[in-house]
């Protein structure tokens, strides 16, 4: 099994990268959708209503992750500490769901004798979790800022909460030197723009394809 793992800024187009990798027949393992099926656990609603409050739950009983990204990102330290216990809620939740799609991924391709299967690990910050010592390659997803930016806005994400989330990204960037593409040994990290039309960053992670099917 080959094990692949993205890294880039929020907006740069990581899940269209990982998309076009499950069209060739990858196991996407995606941190923010099982992060969205924890939110859905009764218990982790009951102890992010303790810690939030009421207002970051909806009427009908889910979690309100509008309100609770007010409460977690932005330029304060009281923002910072609701990042962290939110993070110490679910983050311990989400790890073991993809140990656990790991687990099975590797099972399924040993038993259909696929050694070049591939699984792809869309998780945003990546490095900081510790999960690039997971992966045998590592995509370094890339984009014009000025697009990013444009990209996020359409996403309604407040200036406040991308100068937020860019803060935690930087800092997991450099929290863990180890996987940074620097070093990855030459020929492991791969860089795809996705600045461009669809066709072209399709193309790029093509090329990357054919190129692991070839080792």
């Amino acid at each position: 099994m080959i094990t692949i793992g993205l890294i880039g800024r929020i907006g740069a187009g990581k899940s269209t990268v990982a998309r076009r990798f499950g069209e060739h027949g990858a196991v996407v393992i995606d941190a923010d959708a099982l992060a969205h099926e924890v939110l859905g656990e009764p218990d982790v609603r009951a102890e992010i209503e303790s810690r939030f409050g009421a207002d970051a739950l909806s009427s009908s009983g889910g979690v309100n992750r509008a309100k609770l990204a007010e409460a977690v990102f932005g330029p304060t330290p009281a923002h910072a500490a609701a990042l962290r216990a939110l993070e110490a809620i679910v983050h311990p939740r989400v790890h073991r769901r993809i140990e656990a799609a790991l687990a099975a991924a590797r099972e399924a391709a040993e038993a259909a004798g696929r050694p070049h299967a591939l699984v792809v690990l869309d998780v945003p910050l990546l490095v900081r979790a510790g999960w690039d010592t997971r992966c045998d390659h590592l995509v370094i997803v890339e984009c014009d800022e000025g697009v990013r930016r444009e990209r996020l806005a359409r996403r309604g994400v407040s200036r406040e909460q991308q100068a937020a989330r860019e803060a935690a990204w930087e800092a997991g960037r450099g929290a863990a030197s180890p996987g940074t593409a620097a070093s990855v040994p030459q020929g492991r990290t791969f860089a795809v723009d996705t600045s461009r039309e669809i066709a072209y960053t399709h193309q790029q992670v093509d090329r990357i394809h054919g190129e692991l099917m070839r080792r």
